[in-house]
């Protein structure tokens, strides 16, 4: 990743976002429903690319004048970093698919991060503050759990059989079948684990997101349509008309 041209690219997000005109296009129609998205997803089921994929679609489909979208997936913790002024080594402590507690528990008591909670406080903090912002697909990290109380973000779910996740994994990354599927199953239970450890929820709970969908049986381009029309469609009903989230 080239990380000045990734911040480049962030800062000139946020200039876009908080432009007077930019923020009318919102105003003007009065019923914008989602301006936001959170995606969790299994892993394998490509959702970094299922969410690139539906920012273009937004971009080229939405309203003319409309302010971009921007995806956070890894680049996430670049922003947390720079927003909580904390060294670049931290990175590595941070992801969501660590599944080592004792690992943590260790590096914590021989000071080489803060304590865990402190850096999951920080990386929500960020998560709640692109998510008010609008216009953002947050990528995993219980982004859902954190934004429950903003009612105008989207929470989406890919899940898909591990077959073809692990068949995609070992496609994408360049890996045999067996290493593969070591890397669907630990990702998944570190996944697992950090939203039941730090949000106290099971990631799996359907009543968490307000839409599933299972990528691989009908494809990321597909699953992309299908989030990017339901975004389009809740620009054209009010709010009132909306079953509202819980």
């Amino acid at each position: 990743m080239n990380e000045s041209a990734d911040f480049g690219r962030y800062l000139n997000f946020i200039r876009c976002q908080i432009r007077p005109e930019a923020s009318a296009v919102v105003a003007a129609d009065g019923l914008s429903r989602w301006r936001a998205l959170t995606l969790s997803r299994q892993s394998g089921t490509g959702g970094h690319l299922v969410a690139e994929e539906v920012t273009r679609l937004l971009q080229t489909r939405g309203p003319q004048g409309a302010a971009s979208w921007m995806v956070f997936d890894r680049n996430l913790l670049e922003r947390v970093l720079e927003d909580h002024q904390l060294p670049a080594r931290l990175a590595k402590y941070m992801p969501e698919d660590r599944i080592s507690v004792i690992q943590d528990t260790f590096d914590e008591l021989f000071g080489l991060h803060p304590p865990t909670w402190t850096l999951v406080e920080k990386i929500s903090d960020t998560i709640l503050r692109l998510a008010q912002l609008g216009n953002v697909i947050l990528l995993g990290r219980g982004a859902n759990i954190i934004t429950r109380r903003l009612d105008h973000l989207l929470h989406i779910r890919l899940v898909g059989s591990r077959e073809a996740r692990v068949a995609f994994v070992a496609a994408d990354r360049k890996f045999d079948q067996k290493s593969a599927a070591q890397i669907v199953d630990q990702e998944d239970e570190g996944r697992r684990r950090y939203v039941k450890q730090y949000f106290h929820q099971d990631i799996d709970n359907p009543e968490l997101y307000h839409l599933t969908i299972n990528a691989p049986e009908i494809g990321h381009i597909a699953a992309a349509q299908i989030i990017a029309q339901t975004v389009l469609d809740g620009i054209k009903i009010p709010h009132a008309t909306v079953a509202h989230h819980s």
